[in-house]
């Protein structure tokens, strides 16, 4: 019986981390366009970079080190400056691409390992500048690490998410990058990186006006 309880009170909490994760937000919509524009392994890299990212949080939470760094309001408003700057960063990025003249789609050609390295940096910059990460991961050590929990819980949480995270995340890279939405974004590149760049914008400013 405690096994059982055990199981489902982490089934819950991966639950909680699969509709934060898979829902819209700044790292699927990255993974998503740099997937559209530049391919899967593009894609999979930037996404190997925001799993990396959203396991430091989890390695944190875990240990208890981000909850007292959530309790320094000065650390909060410098991640969230730094996370709100580079998503305004990303799109201008993304509006630079849609005003730029249309080419031929010829599909997006392999990027180079120098080019991969900088996609999976940027993906981890993108989800270690994220304050709501670090909450979010507070929260779900919080749901999930009861009083009479286990030793191992911890690291359970941690490994069932980190599977999930790549699932899902890796998931975004595979489903983007198809043939279908590669010729999809081949025909609407103009209104697809404008939409990125209006909801990278958004997030942006969302991000520096948020006040924890």
């Amino acid at each position: 019986m405690q096994l059982a309880g055990e199981i489902q009170h982490l089934l819950a909490v991966y639950l909680v981390y699969v509709i934060g994760t898979a829902s819209p937000g700044p790292s699927n919509m990255a993974i998503m366009g740099v997937a559209m524009s530049r391919g899967r392994a593009a894609a999979l890299a930037l996404a190997s970079g925001v799993v990396t990212g959203s396991l430091f949080w989890a390695t944190l939470a875990g240990l208890g080190i981000s909850a007292i760094l959530a309790s320094y309001a000065q650390a909060i408003t410098l991640i969230k400056i730094a996370g709100g700057f580079y998503l305004l960063y990303l799109a201008w990025k993304s509006a630079k691409a849609a005003m730029r003249s249309a080419a031929p789609a010829t599909g997006p050609t392999a990027p180079a390992a120098k080019s991969l390295r900088k996609l999976y940096l940027g993906g981890l910059l993108l989800h270690l500048t994220n304050p709501k990460a670090i909450l979010a991961w507070i929260a779900i050590m919080s749901l999930g690490l009861r009083s009479d929990a286990p030793a191992h819980t911890v690291a359970a949480i941690i490994a069932g998410c980190a599977v999930l995270g790549i699932t899902i995340f890796g998931g975004y890279a595979l489903v983007f990058s198809s043939a279908p939405v590669a010729r999809l974004y081949g025909r609407a590149k103009r209104w697809i990186e404008a939409t990125l760049a209006l909801m990278f914008g958004a997030a942006g400013l969302r991000l520096l006006l948020w006040r924890a």
